[in-house]
């Protein structure tokens, strides 16, 4: 335990606040001492929801009072760039929600400003928190599979085609993620960055080079749904290179019927292979190594709990020193998804 409680201010009170809030308030080292938004009315009905003493109209009006130490930054994406930016001025710590910025050089901006202001600075890439994931690395960087050799991965949503979240032609919480004019980058920038990231942390390496699709099907007439102009990508494929020659494809869809919110990557190198499936309330790992590769022969892996970035982002305070993912690391993957608009082509075949 720290001598003094690290007091947080929780910035953007809208759907993802409430998991900060409690993931925070579990946290005996955490006095979450005021939230902000720049709708005052519904910060302050938040504050009242988790017995927060402050809430703000606005960031300036927190700075001003500066009675913390630490921000969480769950703003919309198109704010995390201004709002973190004067947070870094003020060389406050900062956990801002991915993705970091709408694009690289945003991105890069803030990477170097916190590097500059000396503060803890950690993107919430929240499947880092999967403890299959950090067994799987752990194995990989062990040597049990080899060099690793071919990746597949994939992010799986549906909500597209059911209704298991709602109703996305009437609900504004689904219909700006459609919309490039409403600050989404679609699929590939709302839930390909996590799987990017779940691949890459997994085998330690960044793709070299990439080739990339995205598509946006037609949803809706004239491709409108009142305010919203339905033309952001709904689907995106990657073919990847790895630092090591490896081979890799990554899928994410909207479309993929029948998966809510899954997660699966295959790992194959020299020497056996990995496999993780995860789901919202479920993991399964398995490996395929030893002897077991001449008979094709799957067994689970454990894995015991790993500790929360929101945990790792406090303890890192507490400490002083610096935790992965850091914005330098979601700067690189931004630069990767930036690269993927620009790659976007095709070969016809006549």
């Amino acid at each position: 335990m720290p001598a003094q409680k690290i007091r947080l201010l929780l910035l953007g009170t809208g759907n993802m606040a409430a998991s900060h809030a409690r993931a925070f308030q579990g946290d005996p080292r955490v006095d979450l001492v005021a939230c902000a938004d720049v709708d005052a009315a519904r910060a302050e009905k938040f504050a009242g929801r988790f017995g927060i003493k402050k809430s703000f109209g606005s960031l300036e009006k927190a700075l001003a009072w500066g009675g913390f130490d630490a921000v969480s930054n769950v703003t919309p994406d198109r704010a995390h760039h201004p709002t973190t930016m004067a947070v870094l001025k003020a060389k406050k710590h900062v956990l801002c929600e991915k993705p970091l910025a709408e694009n690289y050089p945003l991105a890069e901006e803030m990477a170097k400003a916190a590097e500059a202001a000396g503060v803890i600075n950690i993107v919430n890439l929240t499947y880092r928190n999967v403890a299959a994931l950090q067994k799987a690395k752990a194995m990989i960087a062990a040597g049990e599979i080899g060099e690793v050799r071919h990746v597949e991965a994939s992010y799986r949503q549906s909500w597209l085609v059911g209704h298991h979240w709602g109703d996305w032609q009437t609900d504004p919480t689904w219909l700006w993620r459609l919309s490039e004019a409403h600050g989404s980058k679609g699929v590939l920038g709302d839930v390909g960055i996590h799987i990017l990231d779940f691949t890459t942390y997994a085998i330690g390496m960044m793709p070299v080079s990439l080739q990339a699709r995205l598509k946006t099907f037609d949803k809706a007439e004239g491709g409108k749904i009142g305010a919203y102009t339905l033309d952001a990508n709904d689907s995106a494929m990657l073919s990847l290179e790895f630092a090591n020659g490896a081979l890799g494809v990554i899928h994410a869809s909207r479309y993929m019927t029948g998966y809510a919110n899954v997660l699966k990557l295959d790992v194959f190198g020299t020497k056996g292979a990995i496999e993780i499936n995860h789901g919202m309330e479920w993991t399964e790992l398995r490996a395929c190594t030893g002897e077991d590769v001449h008979t094709q022969a799957w067994r689970r892996v454990i894995a015991d709990p790993v500790e929360t970035i929101y945990r790792r982002f406090i303890s890192a305070i507490a400490d002083g020193k610096m935790a992965e993912p850091s914005f330098r690391h979601a700067a690189e993957l931004q630069k990767i998804l930036d690269l993927c608009f620009t790659a976007n082509a095709a070969t016809r075949i006549s």
